[in-house]
């Protein structure tokens, strides 16, 4: 399975790596602006899927976040985390330890990325799909630009064999003190 390549070039993907990493090196992840301690609003919805945790479950643009910790901790043993920067996935590997091992890491552009198609029960994305757009597009995020969706505009976005199941806006408060809006949409494979 390969996600619609929306980025225009590969120079500007690696150019987007190249800003990854240096935020990474030199910020620590409980100062970003995405940060929260543990993604309740995701956990919440995951848990309430019923998955069994042996289901395979992939969090593209995981990198620093702490979900694959509330994961683990919940007792699922197939989480895959993707991430274009290294330094982000190094990050959680440290904080995990030992329990790193139990994890699979990926490191690259998720657009460009070649994954078993109908593997994964659940893709996990609380930041990345705004990322993939055209260098034009504002307002920015992290300095780099993104594309602002409303539910029914991903749902266009995800094709016809994708259903919206919820959606739900959130207001999360940024280290900063700073409120973003934030779009949680849930799609269920149809049949």
């Amino acid at each position: 399975m390969r996600l619609r390549q929306a980025l225009p070039s590969r120079a500007v993907a690696m150019s987007t790596k190249a800003h990854w990493e240096r935020l990474y090196e030199n910020t620590a992840p409980e100062k970003l602006g995405w940060y929260e301690p543990h993604l309740q609003t995701s956990l919440g919805w995951i848990r309430e899927l019923g998955l069994d945790s042996s289901a395979p479950i992939i969090d593209v643009g995981g990198g620093a976040s702490t979900l694959v910790d509330d994961l683990r901790q919940a007792s699922y043993s197939a989480v895959t985390v993707v991430d274009l920067s290294a330094k982000a996935l190094a990050l959680a590997k440290a904080r995990l330890g030992e329990r790193a091992d139990a994890v699979t890491w990926l490191e690259g552009d998720i657009t460009a990325m070649d994954l078993p198609a109908g593997y994964y029960a659940l893709w996990h994305d609380r930041a990345v799909f705004h990322c993939l757009t055209h260098p034009d597009a504002a307002p920015v995020c992290s300095g780099l630009p993104v594309r602002r969706y409303g539910a029914d505009e991903l749902k266009g976005e995800m094709g016809s064999e994708l259903e919206l199941e919820r959606h739900v806006r959130e207001v999360h408060r940024t280290p900063a003190g700073v409120a973003q809006s934030y779009l949680y949409c849930l799609f269920g494979r149809e049949g």
